[in-house]
């Protein structure tokens, strides 16, 4: 029997990134963990650490590829089964794609923007009805500083983020009156394994996924509608979006 004063934080991409920065956290602020990600023998390598460091917190793991069309659905499924109140949702789970529109692998493409906006989508979606009945709960959508303009050579991935960020909004509005936060991320450059993954090197002036963890958990604690982790981000902000525009261009190119 779970413990009601424990509370439940189901996380997405959780086992690299700011969903592995999310995970430590969460951890240390002792929450139970249900951690989504595609990769299985991360995903136990993870649930062992944790365990070990932290071991009356209860880990739970599933191996998923949230890429593919109904994961949302099947992660609602197996937390279901786990007989599991989500206290906090973090829709963290993604990957970039970087390059000219048209050459841009058609499949892979599609991939991504599954997983950036159809899944987090269905997840809010399930999770919020099980929110609404105890009138309380959270959830953090990672959109992007890439919401807030067009990304050229990153067109999709940055339209995709911009989706995210106009959907987390507007639900935001919705929770409201049914006690339910719904806060977005908005990182900027984040030394994870997107850039990577991409073929680009890191720019040194990117943040560190805990730096950007930490700023989302005292938006949290402060019911921030937009998080956006760094001063220099802040005030990118305030810069036209078709000069940003040109200038991710330039980057990306």
């Amino acid at each position: 029997m779970k413990d009601p004063k424990r509370k439940t934080a189901l996380i997405t991409g959780a086992t690299s990134g700011i969903g592995l920065a999310f995970t430590k956290l969460l951890a240390k602020e002792g929450y139970d963990l249900m951690l989504v990600a595609s990769g299985r023998d991360r995903l136990l390598r993870e649930q062992r650490a944790l365990q070990q460091w932290k071991p009356h917190l209860q880990v739970m793991v599933f191996c998923q590829d949230l890429c593919e069309e109904d994961e949302a659905e099947k992660v609602y499924e197996w937390v279901n089964k786990q007989h599991r109140h989500v206290d906090l949702l973090i829709n963290n789970a993604g990957f970039g794609l970087v390059g000219p529109s048209q050459e841009i692998d058609a499949s892979q493409e599609k991939r991504m923007l599954r997983i950036l906006t159809e899944t987090p989508t269905m997840l809010c979606k399930y999770f919020l009805r099980d929110m609404y009945e105890e009138q309380t709960g959270c959830i953090v959508n990672v959109a992007s500083t890439g919401a807030f303009q067009p990304g050229p050579y990153t067109a999709s991935y940055y339209a995709a983020k911009s989706y995210l960020y106009q959907y987390s909004q507007a639900v935001r509005l919705e929770a409201r009156k049914n006690g339910v936060q719904v806060i977005t991320l908005c990182p900027g450059t984040t030394r994870t394994k997107f850039f990577a993954k991409t073929g680009k090197k890191t720019p040194i002036w990117a943040m560190t996924p805990e730096k950007v963890v930490e700023a989302a958990w005292k938006g949290i604690q402060k019911d921030q509608a937009v998080v956006v982790p760094g001063i220099i981000n802040q005030l990118l902000r305030l810069v036209p979006a078709n000069l940003k525009a040109y200038g991710v261009a330039l980057l990306k190119k």
